[in-house]
């Protein structure tokens, strides 16, 4: 038996599956087709026309069926098109198709959508693909199973990532990734020196304040690696514990620092 709060509103156009469980405050709308056992949760959104499967998990404020978001589309009858035991995690945005490109956006099976992914018109989806927080589709874009698309990540209109492929987070892809692909942005990444207006304001003294910028010009400027640079530090400035903090957090790093 299904069990929907009292709170909810739920269309009498909406089909339910046996064991689905709607929470406060939540919205189902007209023609929206939910498979067993599915959890809509406290404010998620569920427009249709859309047929989801089973086992289903719509996190809070999630919203899933909503219209295109495209110039061109001009009301016509679209839908979306789900699987089975997807997981679409809080502020998911999934939009319907368009009319003119077939009308249907679809998803696979097993997906995991972390916060604020977004999924436009005329997408397909595969099976067991994961998108981490803000990873976004433009429209026509298609997913292949097992990929990976990394956080704020933006993928161009009618590009393919191929299955396994794995895209870095903040990566804009343009051109199709290959199946089994591995590909990342380029990083260049640097540290300009302290951040002498920050801590000013924080209330640290001139003295004091010059002596972690004279820290940081030693470490950034002076054409040694960081190990001579650590040596250095402990020699130049033993009786400042801001520059011995600065000098144990980079002995501690697992990563490296950036410099």
């Amino acid at each position: 038996m299904s069990e929907i709060d009292h709170r909810a509103a739920v269309s009498p156009r909406a089909r339910l599956g046996e064991s689905v469980r709607v929470g406060p405050f939540a919205v189902i709308g007209d023609d929206v087709e939910l498979g067993d056992g599915c959890v809509v949760m406290p404010h998620a959104v569920l427009k249709g026309p859309a047929r989801i499967g089973k086992g289903n998990i719509f996190h809070p404020s999630c919203s899933v069926g909503g219209d295109p978001q495209d110039l061109k589309y001009a009301g016509e009858r679209t839908e979306l098109v789900v699987g089975d035991e997807n997981t679409f995690r809080e502020f998911v945005t999934i939009n319907r198709g368009t009319g003119a490109a077939g009308g249907a956006t679809r998803i696979g099976s097993h997906n995991l959508f972390m916060a604020y992914a977004h999924v436009a018109h005329d997408c397909n989806v595969g099976d067991r693909t994961i998108f981490a927080n803000g990873a976004t589709l433009a429209g026509h874009v298609d997913v292949h199973d097992f990929a990976t698309v990394g956080a704020y990540c933006t993928i161009h209109q009618f590009t393919r990532i191929g299955r396994y492929a794995y895209i870095g987070a903040l990566t804009a892809l343009v051109k199709d990734a290959p199946p089994f692909s591995l590909i990342v942005a380029e990083r260049e990444v640097h540290c300009y020196g302290p951040n002498s207006v920050g801590i000013e304001r924080a209330g640290f003294g001139a003295e004091r304040t010059q002596i972690i910028e004279r820290a940081f010009r030693l470490l950034l400027r002076a054409k040694l690696n960081t190990t001579q640079a650590i040596a250095e530090l402990r020699a130049k400035f033993a009786d400042s514990a801001d520059v011995r903090e600065l000098v144990e957090f980079i002995e501690s790093s697992q990563r490296g620092v950036i410099k």
